[in-house]
């Protein structure tokens, strides 16, 4: 297989990814919260063949001497667009909008590893029963919202009934009178996070071969800072896709696909010829 066979089949692998990508991005064009994800290219591994022989050679030369070889191109990064999406107004007193850039939500998911913290910017909230006259607040998914102590935030059947649901200062959640600190973190380094389902994100497993510490991705918004907190009630955060922006690079890829696709296709012609000849 010749050099432009390697970079066309090298890059098409890695444009379907990013297509993927894109398709991800517009299937939760009208997820509460969702943020886009971003998808950035490098090159690959090049060789540089030098074609003169001495450097006298190259004296006036007006383009750069050598010849560069690349192995095609790689999606080098994929990261998150913490950009705020649209606010919308639901007159449901268990929604609420994170208005603060790169503040989280924190929820705890039961998997097959045990439970673990995800973090989400999805304020839909609801009054899931517990058993024993007592109400969970969870999300859309039955995950339980934490408060600012990772303990599960629940109240009693009587006080969900009473419908007296207020969002005070500094993420603080009274229900009848009863007062929650919601669980709230700043992400700073988002481009640690990783993608776990359900429009959730986690601290990657491995933070000690990353080289950082879960206190430099995060911060808990607790006792001083959560004068910082950004909350709106009765308000629900959309995503941040542009969906005709997410088309155009959609269409951008399209063609480099089939550039790739008919680089191969020529490379192959090519060789049909050389073999030919006789």
């Amino acid at each position: 297989m010749n050099r432009t066979m390697i970079s066309a089949t090298n890059t098409l692998n890695q444009l379907q990814k990013q297509m993927d990508t894109i398709g991800h991005n517009l299937a939760n064009s009208d997820t509460n919260g969702y943020k886009r994800r971003e998808s950035m290219f490098s090159e690959l591994l090049f060789q540089q063949v030098n074609n003169q022989k001495a450097d006298r050679d190259i004296n006036g030369r007006m383009t750069p001497a050598g010849i560069r070889q690349g192995v095609g191109a790689k999606l080098s990064q994929s990261e998150i667009n913490l950009a705020q999406g649209s606010l919308k107004s639901t007159g449901r007193n268990l929604d609420f909008a994170l208005t603060a850039r790169n503040q989280f939500f924190k929820v705890l998911v039961q998997g097959e590893d045990g439970a673990k913290v995800r973090f989400t910017r999805d304020g839909a909230f609801y009054a899931n029963p517990a058993g024993n006259g007592e109400m969970m607040l969870v999300n859309g998914q039955g995950h339980a919202i934490l408060d600012e102590n990772d303990d599960f935030i629940t109240f009693t059947e009587a006080e969900m009934n009473s419908q007296d649901i207020r969002l005070g200062e500094n993420g603080q959640l009274t229900i009848a009178g009863v007062p929650f600190n919601l669980g709230i973190v700043t992400i700073e380094k988002p481009q640690f996070m990783e993608q776990a389902g359900q429009n959730l994100l986690g601290l990657p497993d491995d933070l000690q071969g990353l080289g950082v510490t879960e206190d430099e991705i995060l911060t808990n918004m607790n006792g001083a800072l959560r004068n910082n907190i950004g909350l709106a009630q009765s308000t629900l955060e959309g995503s941040n896709v542009d969906i005709g922006k997410e088309m155009t690079d959609m269409l951008n890829v399209q063609r480099a696909y089939q550039f790739q696709s008919r680089s191969i296709s020529m490379a192959d012609q090519m060789m049909g010829l050389v073999n030919g000849i006789r």
